[in-house]
């Protein structure tokens, strides 16, 4: 774990807007991200600002993986497979020999040190505030309610 304080809650729905944005979008999961209580932001690396459309389809989507109660687990892999299978750009130096994978079910899966929820049903509900695009940065700010 790391000195950064998470919520839980956030950290997590950060995971699933993560992974959504990678299927709905086609991005990379965020490059930069901000969590506190009940709000946060991600950065994205994308050509454009999101439509009304496509910010109610995100938030949808969202609020789908949600509903279902999908238990969040963990689960440590060497570092060598961690290179190997996932982007680990945004582990600390520190971060070790013994990776921790978060597993959102069958939903996200990737490197994490930030705490979570045990299951999507703590999460609450998950809405998509604004977006705005700046040389070559989508920025999406959500909030839990």
């Amino acid at each position: 774990m790391s000195d950064k304080k998470y919520d839980p809650r956030m950290h997590t729905a950060e995971h699933i807007l993560n992974r959504t944005m990678t299927e709905i979008m086609g991005t990379a999961r965020s490059f930069t991200s901000h969590l506190d209580g009940k709000k946060g932001k991600c950065d994205y690396k994308f050509s454009r600002n999101l439509t009304a459309e496509e910010t109610a389809l995100l938030e949808r989507q969202v609020n789908g993986v949600i509903v279902r109660k999908t238990p969040v687990t963990e689960e440590f892999v060497t570092r060598a497979y961690a290179d190997e299978h996932f982007n680990v750009s945004k582990l600390p130096e520190k971060a070790g020999d013994a990776i921790r994978i978060i597993r959102v079910g069958g939903y996200d899966v990737c490197p994490c040190i930030g705490a979570h929820v045990g299951n999507t049903s703590e999460i609450g509900s998950f809405r998509l505030v604004s977006s705005d695009y700046a040389e070559g940065v989508l920025r999406v700010r959500f909030r839990l309610e």
